[in-house]
């Protein structure tokens, strides 16, 4: 008997197959997965100290650490020292960051456009919804406990 696939599964299958087309494309910029994810949070985040951008990506700040380290060696991003707080550091994308942020959002565009092909803008429109609704109804439900267990924060 054939069961249908739940949605947990096809939702994770279909965020898979859209990293791993997006890698494809994207292998010849020389930048890791985490390397592009980094500057691409970081894009929407400039001023950020370390640890509030590695709260927003969900790692731990050592694993940001190392990869600010890269980044940084190869100019696509600074570290300022806080003006109040010399213990705090401030991110920022140095001007040639920006170039290769223009390239990446053109392969996260052609890639959606390849995922959602056949996909009205009516139904385009219609999943983000669905989409965003879930994604909130499910921040909300992890906030509660679950069989009488307190519930997970991290």
């Amino acid at each position: 008997m054939l069961t249908q696939p739940t949605l947990g599964f096809v939702l994770h299958d279909v965020a898979r197959l859209l990293r791993k087309r997006f890698e494809q494309r994207a292998r010849d910029l020389g930048l890791t997965r985490s390397q592009w994810q980094t500057l691409a949070y970081l894009s929407q985040n400039e001023g950020i100290h370390q640890g509030g951008l590695a709260d927003i990506m969900e790692i731990e700040p050592i694993t940001l650490v190392r990869i600010l380290d890269k980044l940084e060696a190869r100019g696509l991003v600074e570290r300022r020292q806080h003006a109040a707080d010399r213990r705090i550091w401030l991110l920022f994308l140095t001007p040639e960051a920006y170039p290769l942020l223009t390239e990446i959002r053109g392969i996260g565009e052609a890639t959606r456009a390849e995922a959602l092909a056949g996909i009205s803008d009516q139904e385009r429109i219609q999943l983000l919804n669905t989409l965003t609704i879930m994604k909130s109804n499910l921040l909300e439900a992890c906030r509660l406990p679950v069989d009488g267990k307190e519930a997970s924060h991290g």
